[in-house]
C-alpha cells in the first residue's frame, strides 16, 4: 500500500509586526497584525493559553481559494452564533475575496447602512479580549487586522486603552470623547439653528458681535458652514493620502491659509472658521474608522436638518436616529444593547466599571459561561 506525504516547503513573504498605527495607544501592547495569517494567530495564541481556542477554517472563493480562520472560544462562544457565521461564509458565491475589508461588505447584514456592525482592528490585545467575552473573531490572508463579530455601538466607541489606565483616567478618556461626539455632530448644526431661526436664545452682546463679522459676508450661515465644512473634508483626505512627510504640513498650513484669506476676502465669518475647526477637530478624538465616517456623514445630515427645519428638524432627526439604531442588529445581537434592550452585563457602555465589578461577559452574546471573574 503506497503512502503519500505532503511537506509545506512555500515561503511565504510578509512584513515583520510592527507597531498599531491607526489604534494608537500611549498604555499598553504596541504590536499589531501583520498581512500574514499564521503569525497573526500566533499573536492571538500568545495571549489566551488555553486549548479551548479554536481555530477553523473555510474557504470563501471558487478561484482564489481564499480561506477565512475563524477563532473563538469552543467552552464560551455561544454555538449557534458560530454556526450562523459558518453558514454566511460558506453561502458566499463570488470568484475572489482578498482581504477582510471586502469580506466584511459580503457578510454583514445591511449593506447600505451608514453604521458599521462588523468590528475592525488591528491590535491582537483588543481581539484576544474580545475572543474571551465570547465574541467570534476572523483572520484572513493579504490583512493586517481581524473581524471582530458580533459588533454593538459600544464596541465602536470603546478603546482598549481605557482598561489599561487606572480608573478614573480611563473614565475622563471616555467623558471626553462622549463631549467629542456631540460636539463633532451639534455645533455646526446649532449655530445655523440658532442664527436663522432662534435668535432669541443668544444674548444681546453675543448676537450683535455675530451680526457685525457677517454683514460684509454674501451668503447665508448655512451655506457658509457647508463651504467650510466640504473644504476642511477635502484638506483632510489630502492630508491623508500624500506621502507621510509632508502630509500633516498640506492640513496645517492649508487649512491656515484657505481659512485666512477667506475671511479677509469676506466670504466666511470668522467665527464659522472657529466652529468648524472646533467640530472637525472633536471628530478625531472618534478612534474607529468606520464610525468616524458615520459619525461625520451624521453631521451634514444634522447641518441640512438645521438649515431648513432649526432646532426642530435637528430634534427630529436625532430621534430618527435613535430608532435606526435600535432597529439594527449585528448577527442577530441588537446594535445598542446591553443599554437597550437590557442584557446581564458587567454594564460596561458609556463608562466603565472597577475591574473588580466587571464579573460578567456580554449576556446579548449568550455565552455558554457567563461568569467572567
Amino acid at each position: 500500500q503506497g503512502e503519500a506525504y505532503i511537506v509545506e516547503c512555500s515561503n511565504i513573504q510578509a512584513r515583520s509586526i510592527g507597531i498599531a498605527e491607526d489604534e494608537v495607544l500611549l498604555k499598553g501592547p504596541k504590536e499589531a497584525f501583520i498581512e500574514k495569517a499564521f503569525t497573526n494567530i500566533s499573536l492571538i495564541r500568545k495571549k489566551i493559553k488555553n486549548e479551548s481556542l479554536v481555530v477553523d477554517s473555510v474557504v470563501v472563493s471558487k478561484r482564489s481559494k481564499n480561506e477565512v480562520f475563524i477563532l473563538y472560544q469552543k467552552d464560551i462562544a455561544n454555538e449557534h452564533l458560530v454556526q450562523e457565521i459558518k453558514n454566511r461564509l460558506k453561502k458566499l458565491d463570488t470568484n475572489a475575496i482578498q482581504n477582510l475589508g471586502l469580506l466584511e461588505q459580503y457578510i454583514e447584514e445591511r449593506k447600505m447602512s451608514i453604521f458599521p456592525t462588523c468590528l475592525y482592528t488591528e491590535r491582537p490585545d483588543r481581539a484576544a479580549s474580545f475572543i474571551e467575552d465570547g465574541n467570534i473573531v476572523l483572520i484572513k490572508d493579504n490583512s493586517p487586522a481581524s473581524l471582530v463579530l458580533p459588533a454593538t455601538f459600544w464596541s465602536f466607541y470603546h478603546t482598549p486603552e481605557e482598561h489599561y489606565l487606572r480608573f478614573p483616567y480611563g473614565n475622563i478618556t471616555r467623558l471626553l470623547r462622549v463631549f467629542a461626539l456631540f460636539i463633532t455632530l451639534f455645533t455646526s448644526a446649532t449655530y445655523i439653528a440658532i442664527t436663522n431661526y432662534h435668535a432669541e436664545m443668544i444674548p444681546a452682546d453675543l448676537l450683535l458681535a455675530i451680526s457685525s463679522s457677517r454683514e460684509r459676508v454674501p451668503f447665508p450661515a448655512l451655506v457658509e458652514i457647508l463651504i467650510m465644512e466640504i473644504a476642511f473634508e477635502l484638506i483632510r483626505e489630502a492630508g491623508l493620502r500624500v506621502p507621510s512627510p509632508i502630509g500633516p504640513t498640506i492640513g496645517i498650513v492649508g487649512a491656515l491659509i484657505l481659512g485666512q484669506a477667506a475671511v479677509e476676502a469676506n466670504i466666511i465669518s470668522p467665527i464659522i472658521i472657529i466652529i468648524v475647526a472646533l467640530g472637525g477637530l472633536s471628530s478625531f478624538a472618534i478612534s474607529d474608522v468606520s464610525l468616524n465616517f458615520a459619525i461625520r456623514i451624521s453631521r451634514f445630515l444634522f447641518i441640512l436638518s438645521a438649515g431648513f427645519f432649526g432646532i426642530y428638524g435637528m430634534t427630529s432627526l436625532f430621534f430618527i436616529g435613535l430608532f435606526y439604531l435600535v432597529s439594527l442588529q449585528s448577527f442577530g445581537v441588537p446594535y445598542l444593547s446591553p443599554m437597550t434592550p437590557k442584557y446581564k452585563s458587567s454594564e460596561d457602555t458609556v463608562f466603565r466599571k472597577l475591574l473588580q465589578n466587571e464579573k460578567w461577559r456580554p449576556g446579548y452574546l449568550r455565552p455558554d459561561d457567563m461568569k467572567k471573574r
